[in-house]
């Protein structure tokens, strides 16, 4: 499987970094198969690291095969659709940062925007999980593979890389 990773530097060599910022599914290394998704990723992020140290920042596609015929050995979580167990687990990672869970890989739903301001009002006790699971089935939700350990991150073979020309208005 092609997995892609949108940052503002080419990652030959991910890491697994912690930061102050609960994520869907923990600590750990994010990518995806859907290229476009990683592409905004890395629009996004260059944005947001040019706005915040004043320094241009160019958006790079770090691409990654993983091999799902080789997981013996590692602790795979899976979720095909948005379910409660799915939302229980975003809403544990991305409201106590010193939560962790004992998979390696994690495969499932990102929390966008939208799905992300649900989940938020799940939180806050502002809508119940179930109506928010109700809420989430109308969502075009992409998705997201974690590698969440070291182990799991032996198991993807950097590629190639590329930059994200920006179109001029």
């Amino acid at each position: 499987m092609r997995v892609y990773h949108g940052s503002d530097q080419i990652v030959r060599s991910p890491e697994i970094r912690r930061n102050e910022r609960g994520r869907d599914f923990g600590f750990g290394f994010y990518t995806t198969t859907i290229k476009e998704q990683a592409e905004r990723w890395a629009v996004r992020t260059a944005f947001i690291h040019s706005k915040r140290t004043g320094n241009a920042a160019e958006p790079h596609i770090s691409v990654f095969e993983f091999d799902t015929d080789k997981l013996a050995g590692l602790s795979v979580k899976r979720f095909e659709e948005p379910s409660m167990e799915w939302l229980d687990l975003v809403i544990k990672c991305r409201s106590d940062i010193s939560y962790q869970h004992t998979f390696d890989i994690v495969i499932g739903k990102i929390a966008n925007d939208s799905v992300g301001e649900t989940i938020d009002y799940v939180v806050s006790g502002i809508m119940r999980k179930e109506d928010a699971l109700q809420r989430l089935i109308f969502e075009h939700i992409n998705d997201q593979v974690c590698f969440c350990s070291n182990k799991a991150l032996a198991k993807i073979t950097f590629v190639e890389s590329y930059a994200i020309r920006k179109s001029r208005e």
